[in-house]
């Protein structure tokens, strides 16, 4: 009886052994690892602009105020569609009504109407916009970075973050003392390409207000984007 209980005991012991070794396997795996960060970014050309054009009126008849606003409208596209590599997008369009001073009977109402204009070719949309203003008002310009030259940027800075995590990786492993490293993890995170930049309304409301056509000026500039390596390494001693 005492024996097997003292084979039971062993057996016991020895399972709990070799249970316990998946552990301390996993432990090693963690062994001499550090974290790393590398960050790389460049400027961006915004090569993209936007502007918003609108017409706004006002009818005590909404049938004929809703006509007016949609002849505005499509003498516009018609125009806007006989220039190239320009992308048109028709924006919100609402109406609303007007009161008296007491605010309790309609007098008329009010309705408005956008449209979005794109394109890199920032010459012929600048001379469009000028066009346009003879009918419509400026509502917004902005630049922005188009999705190709997004895309590329972001092919050549993953490279650049990636070969900048390796350099760091390398001067840990000098710095430890070790012969080489190897990668556990790594992760890479763009930080994200900035909205689109919105021009000096100044400016836009001095071009809408000249009577001929005006051009307006276009100073779209850069943006700086960023690439972010972030993993950790585990060095190997010698």
């Amino acid at each position: 009886m005492h024996t097997f209980r003292r084979s039971a005991a062993l057996l016991a012991l020895t399972v709990g052994s070799v249970a316990s070794l998946p552990a301390l396997a996993a432990d090693e795996l963690h062994y001499n690892q550090i974290s790393l960060r590398a960050e790389v970014s460049q400027e961006v050309a915004r090569d993209q602009m936007i502007v918003t054009l609108y017409t706004e009126e006002q009818n005590t008849d909404p049938a004929k105020l809703a006509a007016d606003v949609s002849t505005t409208m499509n003498k516009a596209l018609a125009q806007a569609k006989q220039v190239k590599d320009i992308t048109l997008r028709q924006g919100s369009r609402n109406s609303y009504p007007i009161y008296d001073t007491k605010g309790q009977k309609i007098t008329g109402w009010r309705e408005r109407a956008e449209l979005r204009l794109e394109s890199s070719d920032f010459a012929a949309l600048s001379k469009l916009t000028g066009e346009l203003l003879g009918d419509l008002k400026m509502g917004g310009m902005d630049f922005a970075i188009a999705d190709p030259t997004r895309k590329a940027s972001e092919d050549a800075l993953l490279k650049e973050a990636v070969s900048a995590f390796k350099a760091r990786a390398q001067l840990a492993t000098d710095a430890l003392g070790g012969k080489g490293y190897k990668i556990v993890n790594l992760n890479l995170n763009s930080n994200g390409y900035p909205q689109p930049y919105l021009r000096a309304p100044m400016m836009m409301k001095a071009a809408g207000m000249d009577s001929a056509p005006v051009t307006p000026e276009v100073e779209a500039g850069t943006s700086q984007v960023s690439m972010t390596a972030d993993g950790s390494i585990e060095v190997l001693m010698q």
